[in-house]
């Protein structure tokens, strides 16, 4: 983890164009290759972002960060007041609480709560930067990856995604479609997941809960 602390001005050029004027702000770059432009506002969203894989390209007084579909962030820096480097080792990954656990285990236990014809992989499934939820099989064969929130929120999407990209670097799991499962889903995550290619599941803990299992029905 490196953290910066900078006056800056930053510009996004892709898709849309984006301009934050020169300020003081936190620049973060991840282990996992991300680099996130945060201010002292704006609760724990970043301003701007650029999410891997992507790759940083540091000359006097300017960062580029730029993805593969060719999308940059350029940071220009006026100040450097602080740059400090940590290893912080690897994470053991959100401790889920009861019903987010629960939730995981009834909707393994009922996989084809998702569509007919889908299979359980395995819950838990692990990558470089934390279990999946849930892997499974769609009707077709192709691999689904299954992120769990008692609350969905964007901050899920966003894990979701990490793990999708992940996922799809493995020849033998790509194409890996993502399900976002949760008992609430905010508009906001919504919009999000579905306009990532992200499949939205609110999930009936009561009725989940309610069914009996047939894994090891012969009738």
């Amino acid at each position: 983890m490196r953290l910066v602390v900078a006056r800056c001005q930053v510009d996004y050029v892709g898709r849309l164009t984006a301009h934050l004027p020169m300020a003081n702000r936190v620049l973060m770059v991840k282990a996992d290759g991300s680099v996130l432009v945060h201010s002292d506002g704006g609760s724990y969203k970043p301003l701007n972002w650029m999410s891997p894989p992507c790759w940083l390209i540091e000359d006097p007084d300017v960062w580029t960060v730029q993805n593969k579909a060719g999308e940059k962030l350029v940071i220009t820096i006026d100040e450097v007041m602080h740059d400090l480097k940590h290893d912080l080792g690897v994470d053991p990954g959100l401790q889920k609480d009861g019903v987010e656990a629960h939730l995981q285990e009834l909707l393994a236990e009922h996989i084809k709560t998702l569509g007919d014809g889908y299979t359980l992989v395995r819950r838990e499934y692990p990558t470089a930067i934390g279990p999946v939820d849930i892997m499974a099989r769609d009707a077709s064969g192709g691999s689904v990856a299954v992120e769990i929130k008692r609350r969905g929120e964007i901050d899920g999407v966003e894990q979701l995604t990490r793990y999708l990209e992940l996922l799809n670097r493995d020849p033998l799991l790509a194409p890996v479609q993502g399900v976002f499962a949760a008992q609430v889903i905010k508009p906001q995550a919504r919009v999000l997941a579905e306009d990532r290619g992200i499949r939205c599941v609110v999930l009936d803990y009561d009725a989940l809960r309610g069914t009996d299992s047939d894994e090891f029905r012969l009738f």
